[in-house]
Parts: structure tokens; C-alpha cells; sequence
């Protein structure tokens, strides 16, 4: 079944090359004033997106989580060394 496609809205570019955006797309994105986002330039247009704290695209995968909370949980116990420590072990 084929998606239908989404309703246009129309912004203004101000003197400060400030974008308003339409306050439909705004309430479905969940945007508020102060929040970021991203500008992709796109074959015939620019893609805006919301660029969130901690974007999808830079959290940890589940992998490098578990590592992560593993060197944690070593260094809460006292299971770790200081470089002064491994530096003196090596020169023996």
C-alpha cells in the first residue's frame, strides 16, 4: 500500500536567515523554541530534522554498552591500575 503523501506547509526566511517553521509540523516534531536541528541539503530541497541531545546515530551500541558498564564496575571494585602502576611493572 503506498504511503500518501505528506500535506506542504509553508515557512518565511527572515532577514536573519531565521526559519519560521509551520506550528503543525512543530507540535507533530515535538519542537520547542531553543531545541536544534539538523539541515541536510537534498537533491531539489534541505531535509530539517530534530537533532536531539543524544542523536540515534551517536548512542552506544548494546556491545560497546556492556564494555562500558564492564570497565565501570572494575574501576568501582579497585580492579584498575594507574599508568605510573603499568609503566613500573613494564620497566621490571
Amino acid at each position: 500500500m503506498k504511503t500518501p503523501p505528506t500535506q506542504e506547509r509553508t515557512g518565511r526566511v527572515g532577514q536573519r536567515r531565521q526559519v519560521v517553521i509551520p506550528r503543525e509540523i512543530l507540535e507533530t516534531l515535538k519542537l520547542q523554541a531553543g531545541d536544534l536541528v539538523a539541515f541536510a541539503e537534498q537533491k531539489g530541497g534541505v531535509l530539517i530534522k530534530p537533532k536531539r541531545a543524544a542523536d540515534t546515530d551517536e548512542v552506544l551500541t548494546p556491545a560497546e554498552a556492556r564494555k562500558v558498564r564492564h570497565a565501570l564496575k572494575q574501576v568501582r571494585e579497585g580492579k584498575t591500575k594507574t599508568l605510573a602502576q603499568i609503566r613500573h611493572e613494564l620497566d621490571l
